[in-house]
This record gives structure tokens, sequence and C-alpha cells, in this order.
């Protein structure tokens, strides 16, 4: 097995975790170590492995360091796990209080052939609540021939009583390169054959872990009978071929949703999980993601990354984020449809049906409701304003009876019109008709100047991220709609916002108000001074909430 023979041995064969071993070998090498470590981590990631490494560091018949000789007597039946003086405690079938008790009654013992008795428990987590108070003692006061380790994939529940008396690690999750090169390596010296492109596949099924990307190559190399081979790790995952991928992909810069499905068909005859489809998908547009936004950025990982570049420059931005999130939410409700490919294949449809809205769409919408962001559609021929050949064929009664005349219409406000304080222009913005992200933006925003046909905000330097062009094209709509004319629109940077008197500050201002009214009259209420003089009864703080809310959302 191949995870237990390349189990690293020493710190300098360890991978991934350089920040732990830097300060763990400074401790042994200055002979200025702690009586208790906590490793936490997801799984695999080497925290067993540290424990044992250190472990020899303490006791190797070379003396104490931070490279044990793996040669000496203790070194080895450290290695094949027979040392006596290295105690390895699963907490998980161990959580009484009594096994606890068990355990640490022997603590006090000098070590029988080492030069540190070590307690190594896993997933320290698991230990009921008497047993951590029975564990705290021990911690607290430690002999000097002791050390702890603890290690846990959940340090959330292990109580802060214990956390302060540990030194604590956080070991990261292995990249996919750092498990590629370390597959290779092990390849390479096993003299066995391999596709690059399978280990990649290989190191991303095991999520940040080494120990199951290692179980993965040991399977891996049963499938492929001693080789490792792009294919055979494909059937063996499961996972969906890049081609289908890159059908999918075509399809959508082509809009060609028959052959999206033809793919998913395909993927469906091979039996491969159309779940693991849509995620892949999803991944794989993010990728295109960030090929689109960081001109910079380039993963060495995927041996598909001029096809990706290729599809990040046919595709537009706004589709690939509608893209993604249409495939991770139809991969979350596949569960509700009528079977597994029909939740997939209407979800590529979903993907065809819909589209971000463009800027000269939303200028010419009108929404049913107010808000209602999903009612954005382009005119159709069936709703446009009807022609003089349209109207002369009308009803004759509907002919002859009289239309209202147009509304007039709003002039925008000039320097002497009634907008003249920022609580105008908090008063305008409610009128407008925006949904509730765009109103939000344009809380923030301070009215600096206007005049006919032009207005003038200040932004606060730090918020002009959130004037995206679909933003600004909605903003603009919704003017020119309240005012019935064309309106341009000039946006200011400032450094800082808190000199800004925009909508959304002056909304906060008047809740403190609020909130500060509600609380004094809460004190000065008869009835609860009585209750506070008779019952002693307190006010909680922060309990007190004014009657009403205001807000720009």
């Amino acid at each position: 097995m191949l995870a237990r023979k390349w189990r690293p041995r020493d710190f300098s064969t360890l991978v991934g975790q350089a920040h732990v071993v830097r300060a763990l070998s400074n401790g042994l090498d200055k002979d200025r170590l702690h009586h208790a470590f906590l490793f936490t981590g997801t799984r695999g990631v080497g925290k067993t492995t540290i424990a044992r490494i250190l472990a020899k560091s303490l006791n190797c018949l070379q003396g104490v360091s931070s490279s044990p000789c793996g040669e000496c007597e203790h070194c080895v039946a450290i290695d094949e796990g027979r040392f006596v003086d290295l105690l390895e405690i699963d907490a998980a079938s161990r959580t009484k209080v009594d096994d606890t008790r068990e355990i640490l009654d022997n603590v006090q013992y000098a070590p029988a052939r080492g030069r540190y008795k070590v307690y190594l428990i896993d997933e320290v987590h698991m230990l009921s609540t008497h047993s951590f108070n029975a564990l705290l003692k021990t911690l607290e006061e430690p002999p000097e021939h002791v050390k702890f380790v603890l290690a846990t994939t959940d340090p959330q529940k292990i109580p802060i009583t214990i956390l302060s008396r540990c030194m604590q690690f956080n070991l990261r999750r292995l990249g996919i390169d750092e498990i590629t090169g370390q597959l290779k390596a092990i390849l390479e010296a096993e003299g066995l054959q391999f596709e690059l492109a399978a280990l990649a596949l290989l190191a991303r099924a095991a999520d940040g872990s080494m120990r199951d990307g290692l179980s993965l190559l040991d399977q891996a190399l049963a499938a492929g009978g001693g080789r490792i081979e792009l294919e055979a790790v494909e059937d063996m995952l499961g996972t969906v071929e890049q081609r289908h991928l890159h059908a999918i992909l075509e399809a959508l810069a082509e809009a060609r949703p028959q052959a999206a499905l033809a793919a998913v068909a395909e993927v469906f005859t091979l039996a491969r999980d159309l779940s693991r489809l849509l995620a892949d998908l999803a991944e794989v547009l993010h990728r295109i993601a960030l090929i689109q936004q960081l001109p910079d950025y380039r993963d060495e990982s995927r041996t598909d990354w001029d096809q990706l570049a290729s599809f990040a420059a046919a595709l537009d931005p706004e589709d690939v984020q509608l893209y993604y999130q249409i495939a991770v939410l139809g991969r979350r409700d596949l569960g509700l449809a009528p079977s597994i490919r029909s939740g997939c294949e209407m979800t590529l449809l979903r993907m065809f049906a819909f589209r971000p809205a463009g800027a000269a769409e939303i200028a010419v919408a009108r929404p049913a409701s107010r808000g209602d962001a999903s009612s954005v559609r382009e005119p159709t021929p069936a709703s446009a304003p009807a022609g003089p050949e349209q109207r002369a064929a009308a009803s004759p009664d509907e002919a002859t009876e009289p239309h209202p005349a147009a509304p007039p219409r709003k002039p925008i406000p000039a320097a002497s019109s009634a907008v003249h304080s920022p609580d105008d222009w908090a008063s305008l913005l409610q009128s407008l008709d925006l949904n509730g992200p765009v109103r939000a933006v344009a809380a923030m925003m301070e009215l600096a100047g206007h005049e006919a046909g032009k207005l003038e905000f200040r932004v606060a330097r730090d918020d002009l991220g959130l004037l995206t062009e679909r933003f600004r094209a909605q903003f603009s709509a919704a003017l020119e709609r309240h005012f019935d004319q064309p309106c341009r629109i000039n946006f200011r940077p400032v450094d800082g916002e808190g000199a800004l008197q925009t909508p959304a500050a002056l909304a906060e201002i008047a809740q403190r108000e609020r909130q500060s009214e509600a609380e004094r009259e809460i004190l000065e209420d008869p009835t609860v001074r009585r209750m506070q003089q008779e019952f002693g009864a307190e006010i909680i703080a922060g309990s007190v909430r004014p009657a009403g809310q205001g807000s720009f959302e």
C-alpha cells in the first residue's frame, strides 16, 4: 500500500506544511518546545504523521533535534508502531471519562525506554465534557517528561480551556500541483509508467488530502494493471471527459442547444454521474471567469488550458457568470427532478433560455411590478406602439373614444428647483423605479450638483467598484423614466465616505435617533420604573427596538 510505504519519516519529506515544520524545527533545535500541541486540518494532510515525526525527534538516541536519524532502535520502533512511550489514543472510540482517567493515571510515571512519553490523542473533539475536564488538569501542570499531541478535524468542538493550553497549528489543504508532484515522484521511484493528465485528475479528486491521493493512486494502479492511464482513471472516478465539457461550452458559444443535449446523452450512455457533469462544468466556467478577469492567471495543472482560453474569448463574461450560477443551482436541485437526466438537461436548456439583460434592453424596459428585475424583457412587435394604420383599423367605439393627453414631462431639477438638500435627494431616490440592489448602491451616493439634463454624484472611492455597467444602465434608465427625458450622469470619486451625506447615511442617523428616543422613552416609562423599584427589574442592553424601521433596501 503506497500510503503506508511512502508515509514521511522526517520533516524533510513532508509535503505542503512548511509553516508547521519551520516552527517545530526551531523549537526542537533550540530546546524550546511547548508541552502540548494541537494539530488541526482536514483528513489526510499530515496531522498524525507530524506527531510521529515529533515523537521520533524527541526520543531519537542521537539526541533531540529536528532531524532524527531514523535508524536507531527508538526511531525504528516508532515507525513500526511498537514504541512503548508513544501512546496513540483514538478519542472517537474512547470517549468516556473512565477511559481518559485510566490513560492519564500513568502520566506521572517516567518513560519506560525513551526520553519523553508522548500522548497522541486523535480526533480529540470526540471526547465528552467530563473527559475534557479530566484532561484539563493534566494539561495545566504536566510532568517534564510528558508531551501531549492532540489532533482534530473540528477544533470548534474543543473547549476554550483546552485550546488555551495548547500550541495550535492549522495544517492547510494541499494544492493540486503539490499532490501531483508527490504522486509523480512516487511513481518514478517505483519505476511505474503514468500519464501526467491522469495524475492531475487523481490530485483533483483527492481534494487537498495527500492520503486520499495515495489511496486513489493504489486504486488506479489496480484498475490500470500497474499503469496510470487517463481513460482508466476517468472510468474509475466516474468523471466526465473534457471533450464533453468542451462540447457543451462550444454549444453555449454558438447557441446550439441540440449539441449540448447530445453531449449529455453521451455522458449518460457512458454511465457517468450527471451531477458530476454539472460540477465539472461549473469548475470549468470558474476557470474561464478567472481567465477573463485576471489577464496573468494560468493554471498549469489543466491540460486543456488553450481550449479554455479560446472559450474565454468567445463567451461574454456576464454570460459566464450566469451559466455558473445556473450550473450550481441546477446541481443542487437534481434530487427534486423527475430523473437525474431530465434535471441535467433542463439545467443546460436554462442556460440557453436566459441571458443577462443588456443596457439597451434595460433602457426600454418597463417592469411589470416595481423592483421585479425578472420582468425586464425586450419589446416585441405585439407590444409595440400602434402606428397610424393600426389605429385606423381599430373599432369605431375605440377610435372615437377620446384619449387622455400625455402627462407633461417632469423636468430634471435645475439649480433653483426643489432638490436643495440631501433629504431632497433621499426623497427623489425613494420615488425612482429601482430594484433592491441598485437602490442600495444609489443610496451610497451624494447628489453634488444638478442642472437641466445633467446630474452629478459624489461617491466614496472605495465604492467605485459597485458602479458596474449594469448599475449605471439601470440607474440612468430609472432617472429617464422618472423625468421622461434623457439624463447625463457623472460620478465624482472622493476619498472616504464619512463626509458624504448620502441617503444611506441619513437613514442610519435617523435610525440611531429613533433608537435613542426609544431607549429614553423606556427609561422614563412609569410602569418600567415601578417594576425596577419593586421587583428589581433590569432592561437588557440591546433589547429595545424602535417601532418603525427605515432603510434603502
